[in-house]
């Protein structure tokens, strides 16, 4: 079975990256031949450049294209869009990172007004042109033989939004490497209840939210053993996007809201050999997610995060905000949830790990056994069997 892979892969620095890759990686151990036809090249933003690149190649070649939507990126979709128009016999699938949209704003030109107007205009051009871009992402899917997405949350909010008949949307949840078990380090009181966030680090991922929390688990114990670190990418055009350096900002945040010298540490850009590591050295990953107000008027994000998979398979535990799918990835003993932007509740939930330090023992021991289930092998045979049911 020949398999065209239309992806972003790294080194572009992104989890959806990340993602296909790893799934390129797993599927290639069960036999599977992906290619990825526009490696090393990033997709065309205009219809007529997408045109340009597709008819470059010869799909005829392949018996299953398959596709990976998400991350504000349009080029995937309106590849799928070609495809389905000049190649209808030739089956599609697509994994939906992004649920309960594809794209969630309008691909082609009005995209790359994004880089010309005013941020609060293009807001609004994108408002404006909703109808039509959901109009667009339902036409798409529904000429699709098979969407997947990583949660069940996602997969029902996507069938309903997309108006589609039940089982076309497909959960397989996200892969993680085998990776072998490390026992915590040392658990309060004898040690510091040792706090990671870890992922990409720029607004809206509600870091601002995690150190208020700890500044306020420092009032209500001053004497608390703690320690964080915000580890994670620092992609230029995320950080320092509409302003000012954001890492300056959070730097700002950490003196004003008195939390002592020392208590957080900073590892930017680790690299990959060193992921394991730096996860496996800590007690817990937070991740304090805030819902996007303003894209609330387009719909619900139902998506989950690649960190959680990396805590399953490194064996930690996760305190969550309920933002996205989080409260789904979160129901295996493996953690726990709170309401996002509560940052009395995130106190709460630290102050309660440093009270029962057991907590993080059962929680790791149940994080262990939900990465041997979604190792990628195990991923790799379920998205083979859908593969093979497409062709």
């Amino acid at each position: 079975m020949r398999i065209a892979l239309i992806a972003p892969l790294p080194p572009e620095q992104n989890g959806i990256a990340d993602y296909a890759f790893a799934l390129q990686q797993a599927l290639s151990q069960e036999g599977l031949v992906l290619i990825t036809p526009f490696k090393n090249q990033r997709l065309a933003a205009r219809a007529s450049g997408i045109d340009q690149q597709m008819q470059g190649i010869d799909w005829q070649k392949f018996d299953l294209v398959h596709a990976e939507l998400g991350g504000g990126r349009s080029g995937e979709f309106m590849a799928l869009e070609w495809l389905s128009e000049h190649y209808p016999d030739l089956p599609l699938s697509a994994t939906v990172h992004d649920p309960e949209r594809l794209i969630w704003r309008p691909a082609g030109w009005p995209l790359l007004l994004s880089r010309l107007l005013p941020r609060r205009v293009y807001q609004l051009l994108v408002l404006l042109c909703d109808p039509f871009t959901l109009a667009r992402e339902r036409r798409l899917a529904a000429k699709l033989q098979a969407l997947i997405t990583l949660t069940a949350i996602g997969a029902r909010c996507l069938t309903e939004r997309m108006r589609l008949p039940d089982g076309k949307v497909r959960k397989i949840a996200h892969g993680n490497q085998a990776i072998a078990a490390q026992p915590l380090p040392a658990l309060p009181p004898s040690g510091p209840l040792q706090i990671l966030y870890f992922g990409f680090i720029y607004r809206g991922k509600g870091i601002e939210d995690l150190i208020d929390a700890l500044a306020l688990l420092l009032i209500q114990r001053p004497y608390a053993a703690v320690s964080l670190t915000l580890a994670g990418g620092t992609a230029p055009e995320m950080t320092f996007a509409n302003g000012p350096s954001y890492l300056d900002e959070l730097k700002n945040k950490i003196t004003s809201s008195g939390l002592p010298d020392g208590l957080v540490r900073w590892q930017t850009d680790v690299p990959q050999e060193k992921i394991v590591e730096l996860i496996q050295s800590h007690h817990v990953l937070i991740l304090p997610y805030q819902e996007s107000k303003k894209l609330a008027y387009l719909g619900q994000m139902r998506g989950t995060s690649g960190v959680l998979s990396w805590a399953a398979a490194c064996g930690r535990s996760v305190v969550a905000s309920d933002a996205r799918s989080f409260s789904e990835e979160v129901s295996f003993g493996n953690g726990a949830v709170y309401a996002q932007g509560d940052t009395a509740a995130l106190a709460a939930e630290l102050q309660c790990l440093l009270d029962q330090p057991d907590l993080l023992s059962e929680r790791s021991m149940n994080a262990q056994k939900l990465g041997k289930v979604r190792a990628w092998p195990e991923t790799a045979k379920q998205f083979q069997a859908l593969f093979s049911s497409l062709v």
